[in-house]
């Protein structure tokens, strides 16, 4: 084990306690599903538990864990660890993490979801002081949703219902209707976006919310195929959708890192060390400001309109510097 992961598996443990004091019988797979781990990494953390105690403790002195209920049913319980049973505090750079996090949550959430979020708020202002005062200097920004659509998503979320939905493709001009059962909520760079296994597609599909012109909830359940998985965030929220339209862009050398930083579909060399990469984009301004922020080094080929606009505000902006 390295020591980054060691220490990892210390501070969880150190959380674990409290949360399993607090949850009596909560099953591994529940456990391991809060803590964002394997359920495997649960059940090794709590062997190790099974062998800590106080300073000079003895046998019958250490954690306790039911093992044949771990092993049995898949079911923790945990005894003789009153003496961790309160909370860790957190250091100044969580709870400013914390709290910025929580800001973020109360724009994406809901009406019905705010008043809990304002508490939890309060409550961290209240116990941190100048750290509340540099959160709040954060510029928090979520991009605004229908109400109507909002409404009807929390509630085939919170019902496990399935969703009809009316949405708009960018790459096709062209707004679509297809049933949809949904995973969960994600946000991320502003934009909300809903998991959801796509029946229209036959696989699981991230629909942006500001895209979503209707949303209707059915009176079926949502029954999602059993082998149908979640998509895996860790690496990035942007992950190629087959439907997105196709860009492409010569690079040159120095701008090479493109190719290997964002998800590609066709790459070419070209003269020179150039290269000319084909990826797909969702948005049309993240596209353009990609191709700015590399200046000189990307020229944008296709498509077309997009190529000219990108041009239109190279020369805008060199117009300034011409005063």
């Amino acid at each position: 084990m390295t020591t980054a992961s060691a220490q990892e598996q210390v501070s969880r443990m150190l959380a674990l306690v409290p949360y399993l004091r607090a949850r009596e019988g909560v099953s591994v797979d529940e456990a391991a599903g809060d803590f964002g781990v394997k359920p495997a990494q649960i059940v090794k953390d709590l062997k190790v538990l099974w062998f800590c105690g106080l300073p000079n403790s003895v046998t019958g002195d250490m954690i306790d864990i039911d093992m044949g209920a771990l092993d049995g049913d898949g079911v923790i319980r945990l005894s003789n660890a009153d003496y961790l049973t309160r909370p860790l505090r957190l250091a100044p750079h969580e709870a400013l993490a914390v709290m910025v996090a929580l800001r973020a949550l109360r724009e994406a959430s809901g009406a019905g979801e705010r008043d809990a979020v304002d508490r939890a708020l309060a409550k961290l202002e209240s116990a941190t002081g100048e750290i509340g005062a540099t959160a709040a200097a954060v510029d928090i920004h979520i991009d605004p949703v229908d109400a109507d659509i909002r409404a009807a998503v929390d509630e085939a979320l919170r019902n496990a219902r399935r969703l009809h939905l009316s949405y708009y493709v960018p790459g096709r001009d062209e707004t679509t209707e297809r049933d949809a059962d949904p995973f969960r909520l994600v946000f991320s760079e502003g934009q909300g976006y809903l998991e959801a296994w796509c029946h229209r597609v036959s696989e699981v599909r991230l629909f942006r919310l500001d895209r979503i012109t209707g949303a209707r909830v059915l009176d079926v359940p949502a029954e999602p195929p059993a082998d149908a998985e979640r998509r895996d965030l860790s690496a990035g929220l942007f992950q190629p959708d087959p439907e997105d339209p196709l860009a492409v862009v010569e690079l040159e050398p120095a701008a090479a890192w493109v190719a290997d930083y964002y998800p590609i579909e066709e790459q070419t060399e070209l003269d020179d060390g150039r290269l000319r990469i084909g990826l797909r984009f969702s948005d049309d301004g993240w596209l353009q400001r990609l191709i700015l922020r590399l200046g000189g080094a990307a020229t944008l080929v296709e498509p077309a309109r997009l190529a000219d606009q990108v041009s239109a505000r190279a020369e805008a902006a060199l117009a300034h510097y011409s005063r």
